[in-house]
């Protein structure tokens, strides 16, 4: 059995960081008891991150840890294979199975920085899905109607634009679902986008004699243009195994109408502490200064004491000093002469950041581009890489040293 949970530990585990609860009575019941619940959810391994838009999710996951609940975490490396529609606007490409295998191998470890990994189940959904026949699936497919489906905003909206819907894009609730099942979930968390899936698994439980599972929805935390859900595919996140000084750098690069928002779900800090900071931010407090101070929270979380002191040094002597950094990355490449059209393309893939020719002469004629300290316009001037090396810059974070083999 669980800890009964008490009414005021009930409305701080549906409190902040949720949107929305279906089956609540069911569930509130449920936690005032002690009925030990299965509490699920997933992630996809679209790419090897877990970000701060999760962590929404897994902080309220931690809450019921600590109440002796069950928690299942899915790494849904089968239905990545096709990868979510939801909020999509056209279809997702493929992913081969090496690279999800690849993906997933850390999710374990970034997990554990919020969950305590020995008390929960861990499953790639591989384990049922890749059971199933073909029977199988069209016997599940008859629990779903096409017109049901179609009814999900994302379909929705696609299919009045007239951009294709492939026929194993609407598979994807279905998969969810039976991930449901095949956990026996009695609860799944997920964030409103999700919302959809989520109640695909509730419908198909009930049409298979199964309890219906409670949906708890969390609100998506907004990403780095201020604009889209914090997504891996939009490159708009926070990585928690991220740098100190990467993701202090990141969290100073925020809109600043997002900071309230930012620390009621990327952080632990008191609600009380975030109506002071709320009450700093309508007297006139430079909201620089309040993002350091949001930026710092983030970082402590992620990486040990004194970090985020560090990260601040760093950042302050870097971009407030117009200082380069006293660690930067060395890219080594062949003694010749280059455009810098091809430098910086060279510089971005050793860095991680594979962009195209075109790309690489649109950062240049935005004046985002420096090479030893001096901005670069043209992008078919020539630079010598030789031992001495040269400086590479991208815009005000992204740092390296060319040199020569």
């Amino acid at each position: 059995m669980a800890k009964k949970a008490t009414d005021e530990q009930i409305k701080e585990i549906l409190g902040r960081g949720v949107a929305n609860v279906i089956g609540l009575e069911r569930l509130t019941e449920a936690l005032k008891q002690g009925e030990t619940l299965r509490f699920k959810m997933g992630f996809d391994p679209t790419s090897p991150d877990i970000h701060l838009g999760h962590v929404v999710g897994l902080r309220l996951l931690k809450k019921i840890q600590d109440l002796g609940h069950e928690v299942v975490v899915i790494v849904g490396d089968y239905t990545a294979r096709i990868g979510d529609p939801s909020g999509r606007s056209k279809t997702r490409p493929p992913l081969e199975p090496a690279a999800i295998d690849a993906n997933a191998k850390t999710y374990l470890s970034q997990v554990g920085k919020i969950l305590d990994v020995k008390k929960i189940d861990l499953e790639k959904n591989s384990k049922w899905l890749s059971k199933l026949t073909f029977a199988d699936l069209i016997k599940l497919a008859t629990n779903f109607t096409v017109a049901r489906t179609l009814e999900r905003d994302d379909f929705a909206k696609r299919y009045k634009e007239g951009v294709e819907i492939y026929l194993h894009e609407l598979l994807y609730p279905l998969m969810q679902a039976y991930d449901s099942v095949a956990t026996n979930a009695t609860v799944e968390l997920g964030g409103t986008d999700q919302t959809f899936n989520m109640l695909a698994g509730r419908e198909l439980q009930k049409k298979m004699g199964l309890p219906e599972q409670a949906v708890i929805s969390c609100p998506l935390l907004v990403g780095l243009d201020g604009t889209h859900k914090m997504s891996k595919s939009l490159g708009n996140y926070i990585g928690i195994t991220e740098s100190a000084e990467s993701m202090y750098g990141k969290v100073m690069s925020i809109p600043d109408s997002l900071i309230l928002n930012w620390f009621e779900l990327a952080t632990e800090m008191p609600m009380e502490e975030i109506a002071i900071v709320k009450k700093k931010l309508d007297e006139g407090e430079n909201p620089r200064n309040i993002k350091m101070w949001l930026a710092r929270e983030i970082v402590a979380l992620y990486h040990p004491e004194g970090s985020a002191e560090k990260a601040e040094e760093a950042f302050v002597k870097t971009f407030q000093k117009k200082e380069v950094p006293d660690e930067i990355p060395t890219i080594k490449l062949g003694a010749e002469t280059l455009t810098n059209t091809m430098l910086v393309r060279h510089a971005l893939d050793k860095l991680g950041l594979k962009i195209s020719a075109s790309e690489s002469r649109r950062l240049i004629e935005q004046g985002a581009i420096k090479i030893n300290g001096e901005v670069v316009s043209n992008p078919d001037i020539s630079v010598t890489i030789d031992k001495s090396g040269v400086l590479f810059q991208k815009g005000k974070r992204v740092f390296a040293k060319v040199v020569a083999k």
